[in-house]
């Protein structure tokens, strides 16, 4: 072979590997988000996760978050899509097509951290609720618990039988069959929404979570809240990835990705609620917030509700091949296992 034809050879050879080396160079995963800019998912949660990423893929990867892609409800969807990468989805927004995740969402009457309950739901959905194939179209990344859902009122309310005929912002699951129980008109609007409905007189109050006091201003417009040990209701979501993301990184990225996903997402999920629930709780009390505990009376009525809603759920969800009970204690079993693990706070991206 003549020496220019070698140096040609060579030549693409050379640029072949660097194009295979560079095709999988710098991904970034564009993150939808939602809930403004101050809500702990959008300082706690995607910052952390993208120093994860780009520590454990030395910077190959990393993550850019884009606000106001879309409404909460739309979010599956964007991603499924591929119009975003990745996003965080509230299961209760989207009514029919989840019902096994309506699991942690019944009321236990028994305090647990968020943290705790997002690491316990994650374990839990990998091993039982996966198979019934509600997150079709997107991969999930983690799974999240909110913190304790109380009922947020413009006037003071000391029991139950008060909220008769009021309109509350609810957002379906549980919560909706929780209304509907205690005869309260429900009004589904996302949580973004609620400080403008409540201050217009659209709504009397909300069933939402504590942070919401201070993420979502609900403390300047239904200052008095009536709370449930545990939470009248609890929430579900997802952190999910279009699976074409994958196409851009190498099978190494991707394993070190999954690495800091998963449980430890999960856990990062939990600990954000836990942290913007107590910071709520602290700016309902500057601003002159009232809390009301519910009566053992209300308790027993509320416990016989959920058991309830629990045997229609646990029927309902059969059909999607899941083993209601079974799952249920084994979340409730990785609960206690949850809580004596190492907490995920040292790993946590300071705002």
């Amino acid at each position: 072979m003549k020496q220019p034809a070698r140096l040609l050879v060579g030549a693409i050879a050379l640029s072949s590997m660097a194009f295979s080396m560079s095709s999988f160079a710098q991904a970034t995963i564009t993150v939808s988000t939602w809930g403004g800019p101050n809500h702990g998912i959008n300082t706690i949660v995607w910052p952390t996760w993208k120093a994860w990423i780009e520590e454990a893929t030395d910077d190959r990867v990393t993550v850019e978050v884009v606000h106001d892609m879309g409404p909460p409800p739309a979010q599956m969807e964007i991603v499924a899509d591929g119009i975003a990468d990745a996003s965080w989805i509230f299961h209760a927004h989207m009514a029919g097509r989840f019902l096994a995740t309506q699991l942690p969402e019944f009321p236990t009457f028994e305090e647990f951290s968020s943290e705790d309950a997002s690491a316990a739901y994650w374990h839990t959905h990998q091993e039982y609720l996966q198979q019934a194939n509600e997150h079709r179209g997107v991969d999930v990344v983690a799974m999240g618990v909110h913190g304790p859902g109380q009922i947020f009122t413009r006037d003071q309310i000391s029991s139950i039988d008060e909220l008769a005929g009021k309109r509350l912002r609810v957002g379906g699951g549980v919560m909706s069959g929780l209304a509907e129980a205690m005869s309260v008109t429900g009004v589904s609007i996302p949580p973004t929404g609620t400080y403008e409905a409540a201050s217009q007189g659209v709504v009397d109050g909300a069933m939402l979570t504590l942070e919401s006091l201070r993420s979502f201003r609900v403390a300047e417009v239904a200052p008095h809240t009536l709370t449930v040990d545990g939470g009248f209701y609890r929430g579900s979501f997802a952190i999910v990835m279009n699976p074409m993301f994958w196409d851009q990184v190498s099978d190494e990225d991707r394993a070190a990705i999954e690495s800091v996903s998963g449980e430890r997402l999960s856990r990062l999920f939990g600990y954000m609620m836990d942290v913007s629930d107590q910071r709520g709780v602290e700016f309902g009390e500057e601003n002159g917030a009232t809390f009301t505990q519910a009566s053992e009376q209300d308790i027993d009525y509320l416990r016989g509700v959920a058991s309830n809603l629990q045997d229609a759920w646990s029927e309902s969800i059969k059909s999607r091949g899941v083993d209601a009970p079974a799952a249920l204690a084994f979340f409730h079993e990785q609960l206690v296992n949850a809580a004596a693990e190492e907490r995920i706070e040292a790993s946590v991206v300071s705002p």
